[in-house]
């Protein structure tokens, strides 16, 4: 048996629970990103409350990485690490958009879209720019985490050959200029339900993190203009 905390604090909207063996006991959500930090461990202490669940019963915590928001990613990592460390259990990393990407996967399982099938998460960066990837329908990376500037031939050896699914808050800005028949766009908000699912599959392949070492993964340089 496995009871994990999942935390997300890596966009727009923040979600942490508490899920055993990949099924949610309880979540909580918040709407306002600037109060990611205020919201984190008074959530926390709810749900685990609600559940009847002790921190000290939990086997892994599980964190999603990036990238993301800068400060969203510094919140969550660091009150991961620290219950981790404090309570000697693993911590667990998760990409941004290889959530996406699964929820994606999961959520257009029933379309029959014509083969072969491509996944393409996108994190908005602002302005033209997005954080993006892409998987195969097995959550396999054929493109490694980027930051890219959307243009009208994006990916375009990939439509080429393959039936591509954008999906993510990015994916908005990329469905304005995209013309290509091979783009599919599908709209899906943060889900706990898909965190869960994924922290579990790597509790169990034992896919841990050293806590003393592991980092945010902002994909660019942060910019402080102090």
């Amino acid at each position: 048996m496995s009871l994990l905390l999942n935390i997300d604090t890596a966009s727009n909207i923040a979600v942490v629970s508490i899920a055993k063996d990949g099924y949610i006991l309880q979540e909580a959500t918040n709407k306002e990103q600037k109060d990611h930090a205020s919201f984190l461990h008074i959530a926390i202490k709810s749900i685990c409350q609600t559940a009847g669940v002790n921190l000290n019963q939990l086997n892994a915590i599980a964190v999603v990485a990036g990238p993301g928001s800068y400060t969203g990613l510094r919140v969550g990592m660091a009150s991961a690490k620290g219950l981790c460390y404090t309570l000697h259990i693993p911590l667990i990393a998760i990409g941004a958009l290889e959530l996406i990407a699964w929820q994606a996967i999961n959520e257009t399982k029933n379309l029959q879209l014509p083969l072969p099938v491509l996944f393409c998460p996108m994190i908005d960066a602002r302005r033209m720019e997005v954080f993006t990837a892409i998987f195969d329908a097995n959550l396999q990376s054929l493109l490694k985490p980027a930051a890219l500037v959307l243009e009208n031939d994006f990916f375009a050896n990939f439509l080429l050959t393959n039936k591509i699914v954008f999906s993510g808050n990015g994916s908005t800005k990329w469905r304005g200029i995209c013309s290509n028949a091979n783009a599919y766009f599908i709209e899906n908000e943060t889900n706990a339900l898909y965190m869960s699912q994924l922290s579990y599959k790597k509790f169990i392949n034992n896919k841990f993190e050293d806590i003393a070492y592991v980092q945010p993964l902002y994909v660019k340089e942060f910019f402080n203009p102090s």
